[in-house]
C-alpha cells in the first residue's frame, strides 16, 4: 500500500511506491531533504566487446544491456555527476548513502561523490563467496565489489548502529570486509521464460546488513536504480519506508510481485542492539532530585573497599575528596577514569545494586 507523506507542507512523498522513469528526473521532482538513507546501485559502463564464453564455448550470460552502455567515460562522469546531485539533495541533513560498484566504475563514483561534497565515511569491500571465474583466463577472478558508504557533507551526523553490527558479527566488531555470496538459488528472480530477471540483482543478505547498520525503524530509504526490488524488499521486511525509482517495465513488474509478497517482521523483532552513547543521558543528580537515593546516603564499590556518601547537588564525597560518581570513584582506585555508572552500588533490602539500574529506569520512562 502506498502511503503518501508531507513533507514541510510541500509535496507529498510518495513512500513504498516504484516509480517510472528516469531517476534524475524523479528524484527532482521529489521534495527537498526529505531521504534519511539512499542506496544506488547505478550502471556499471563494464564496457564489454563482444559476446563473453566460457572454455566449452557456452555463452555467458553477462551484462549486455542497453541501460549499461555509454558512449564515453565523459558521458558516463556527466550522468554520475547529474543523479549524486539530484540525489544529495533529496537527503536529510543527518542523511548518507551507499553507492555499489565494480573496478570499472567505483573510482570515477567516488571521486564524483567528493566534488560533489559528500563525506565518505567508509569504503566497504563485498567478497562473494561464490564469485563466477574469469573463463578467458586473462586476468585474475573478480572476486568483489566495493560499496562507498558517505554523508551528506564533512561533519555531517549521520545513522550507525554499532552495536547491531556488532551483534551481527557474533560480538566482534564489524570489519570493512563483508564475505557473503552472491545472489543464486531460489533468491534469483526468473522471468516468464525461466531467465534471469535481472543480470546484477544483489543478494538480500547485503542490503539487510546495510539497512540494519545505517537506518532506523521509520526511515525513509530511496533506491534510484531499483532493478528487481532488493532494496525495497528488505526495507519492507525491517519496517522501513521505501520508493524506488525504475525506468525498465519488465524490472517494476517483477519488483512489484516481489515486494508484494513480503511481510514485515514483527515490531519487537525489529529492534536493534544500541550503543551506550546512543541512549538519552541521565545525570545521577537525577536520582536524587527523584528521590531514588537519598542524600547522606552510603554507596559502596563493587569490591567493597570504596565508599562514598551521597550529596544533595548529586556529588559524592570521600576521603576527603568531592566530585561526581566518576572522579571520586577514580581517586578511590588510583586510576586516571572510571565509570560511576558501573562502579557504584547502593543497598537495599540486604541486597547490593548497581546504581546503573536506576538510571536504566529513569530511561525507561523516557
Amino acid at each position: 500500500m502506498t502511503k503518501m507523506t508531507q513533507i514541510k507542507g510541500a509535496q507529498a512523498l510518495p513512500l513504498n511506491t516504484i516509480l517510472a522513469g528516469d531517476c534524475i528526473a524523479q528524484m527532482n521532482a521529489l521534495p527537498e531533504a526529505s531521504v534519511d538513507l539512499i542506496f544506488a546501485d547505478p550502471p556499471y559502463n563494464l564496457q564489454l566487446k563482444g559476446d563473453l564464453h566460457r572454455p566449452d564455448n557456452s555463452r555467458v550470460d553477462a551484462v549486455d544491456d542497453h541501460w549499461d552502455q555509454f558512449s564515453s567515460f565523459a558521458a558516463y562522469d556527466a550522468f554520475t555527476r547529474d543523479w549524486l546531485a539530484a540525489a544529495r539533495r533529496l537527503l536529510k541533513p543527518n542523511g548518507a548513502i551507499w553507492v555499489i560498484g565494480s573496478y570499472h566504475n567505483i573510482f570515477r563514483v567516488g571521486t564524483a561523490m567528493q566534488d560533489a561534497g559528500y563525506w565518505i565515511l567508509n569504503d566497504v569491500v563485498w567478497r562473494k563467496a561464490n564469485p563466477m571465474p574469469n573463463f578467458r583466463g586473462k586476468r585474475l577472478t573478480n572476486a568483489h565489489e566495493t560499496m562507498i558508504w558517505a554523508s551528506k557533507s564533512e561533519g555531517a551526523k549521520y545513522t550507525f548502529n554499532y552495536e547491531a553490527l556488532k551483534a551481527l558479527n557474533e560480538g566482534i566488531q564489524m570489519r570493512s570486509d563483508w564475505v557473503l555470496p552472491i545472489c543464486n538459488g531460489g533468491e534469483r528472480l526468473k522471468d516468464a521464460a525461466g531467465e534471469k530477471a535481472h543480470p546484477t540483482q544483489k543478494p538480500e543478505a547485503l542490503l539487510h546488513r546495510v539497512l540494519v547498520g545505517s537506518t532506523n525503524p521509520g526511515d525513509i530509504v530511496l533506491d534510484p536504480f531499483f532493478g528487481t526490488g532488493t532494496t525495497g524488499a528488505v526495507a519492507k521486511m525491517l519496517g522501513r519506508d521505501w520508493i524506488g525509482i525504475e525506468r525498465e517495465d519488465a524490472y517494476r513488474t517483477v519488483a512489484q510481485a516481489r515486494i508484494d509478497g513480503v511481510r514485515k517482521f514483527d515490531r519487537s523483532a525489529l529492534e536493534v542492539s544500541q550503543s551506550k552513547r546512543a541512549e538519552p543521558r541521565v545525570p545521577f543528580g537525577q536520582l536524587v532530585e527523584r528521590g531514588m537515593l537519598r542524600p547522606g546516603e552510603m554507596l559502596v564499590s563493587a569490591s567493597g573497599r570504596g565508599a562514598a556518601r551521597v550529596r544533595a547537588d548529586g556529588t559524592l564525597v570521600a576521603d576527603g575528596i568531592t566530585g561526581s560518581i566518576h572522579q571520586v570513584g577514580a581517586h578511590l582506585e588510583g586510576a586516571p577514569s572510571c565509570n560511576g555508572w558501573t562502579y557504584w552500588h547502593f543497598k537495599r533490602d540486604g541486597q547490593t545494586v548497581p546504581i546503573d539500574v536506576l538510571r536504566q529506569q529513569i530511561r525507561s520512562e523516557m
